[in-house]
């Protein structure tokens, strides 16, 4: 057997992303399903995105305290057990015990491989021994988008030409992609990370860094930026086009997806040439213009291409963050991307929300509620002016 090596990992890594891309996307697109065929009220069923963002905050913050005790071979093959038998659950709970019951034990238990995923994988990439770690961290978010896409069409495929109503089958099959990433992950080799596995989580030394503080701001506004569209790419595709809710999904959240995902592929491609630092300026800006045109432009159709340029614009701000940290912050490992993944989930719901309630102000007008919502990457470029160009000096 040939001996496996760090790009095996790596591999192993992007697959990982793609199973949290299921876990994330799928149940959304059966929301109206769940409530009709279990009788579930809409309001219950939001309710469900609430405890799988909640949860995955859990996650997030404790994930440094219990990862250094179990090791990170564990935690990551835990956190593919968990998004593979969340999915088996839902398609199998709510109609053992009581529907909406099934439905949040499933979220939680998925939710829970999903935060884990997002504090593990990073840093398992940034400690393979490669070159290009700025390009490859690019690359491994990319899949994340590339799973979002897969997610969408695959579904939407299904849902037609199996029917809807065989939801329970497709969700088994999506449980197949986590389930043998964990006999993938058995076996490739792991690095040291950052701190030693047995050293205890240092908050102290972390956050009497500046720079520290500077990246948690950006993470905050990295999450904001993507999502404030993000969550209403489809309905300005289906306003702007007058098409269905299928059509506006593979238009809005997969054209969003899409251009993220090219985003990140192009930057792994000419990261060498091209530092982290100027090229999530350049995004910053090109953001900026973005929400502008959703927000200003007359014309629809503007205003959708405005939302897919966007998808372009954001697609580094995550995987960017994390790069300049790992180069940045010292005293870092598991407890810094924990905390980066924690301000990220902070800055995912804070976009939205803050889109909403500014919508809400403007008499339900989400354009205006999304053109306040530029104060992200606003401040995401601020903060970017105070990083030095070579921030292991500071």
């Amino acid at each position: 057997m040939k001996k496996l090596t760090h790009k095996h990992t790596i591999f192993a890594c992007f697959i990982g992303y793609i199973s949290q891309a299921i876990i994330v996307n799928f149940a959304p697109l059966l929301f109206l399903t769940f409530s009709e065929t279990y009788e579930i009220p809409l309001e219950q069923i939001t309710l469900l995105i609430t405890i799988n963002f909640v949860t995955q905050l859990l996650t997030d913050l404790l994930a440094s305290e219990y990862v250094q005790k179990i090791g990170y071979r564990r935690a990551i093959l835990l956190a593919h057990i968990c998004c593979a038998l969340g999915l088996v659950c839902m398609a199998v709970l709510p109609d053992v015990i009581n529907s909406f019951a099934g439905l949040l034990i499933s979220t939680m238990i998925y939710a829970v491989g999903g935060g884990l995923l997002e504090v593990l994988v990073s840093p398992i990439v940034e400690s393979c021994p490669s070159k290009n770690k700025a390009g490859i961290m690019s690359l491994l978010h990319s899949f994340y988008c590339w799973g979002v896409v897969a997610t969408i069409l695959l579904s939407t495929a299904f849902f037609v030409f199996v029917g809807i109503e065989r939801w329970r089958l497709l969700a088994c099959l999506f449980a197949l992609v986590p389930f043998l990433n964990v006999f993938f992950f058995s076996v490739v080799p792991l690095y040291p990370i950052g701190e030693e596995e047995n050293d205890a989580p240092n908050y102290k030394k972390l956050f009497s860094q500046k720079i520290f503080w500077l990246m948690l701001i950006m993470m905050v506004c990295s999450g904001a930026s993507e999502l404030a569209v993000a969550q209403w790419a489809s309905s300005f595709a289906e306003s702007a086009l007058a098409v269905d809710k299928t059509t506006g999904d593979l238009l809005g959240a997969c054209g969003f997806a899409v251009t993220m995902g090219i985003a990140r592929v192009l930057y792994a491609r000419f990261s060498e040439k091209i530092p982290m630092k100027y090229a999530t300026m350049a995004c910053s800006v090109l953001c900026i213009v973005s929400y502008l045109i959703i927000g200003l432009s007359p014309y629809p159709v503007l205003a959708l291409i405005g939302c897919i340029l966007c998808g372009f614009s954001v697609g580094i701000f995550w995987p960017g963050t994390f790069s300049l940290a790992t180069e940045s912050v010292k005293f870092g490992g598991t407890t810094m991307f924990a905390l980066l993944a924690l301000s990220g989930d902070l800055g995912c719901s804070s976009g939205p929300t803050v889109a909403g309630w500014m919508a809400a102000l403007f008499g339900g007008n989400l354009r205006h509620g999304i053109l306040c919502a530029v104060i992200f990457p606003v401040i995401l470029l601020c903060c970017l002016f105070f990083l030095k160009d070579k921030p292991k000096n500071v």
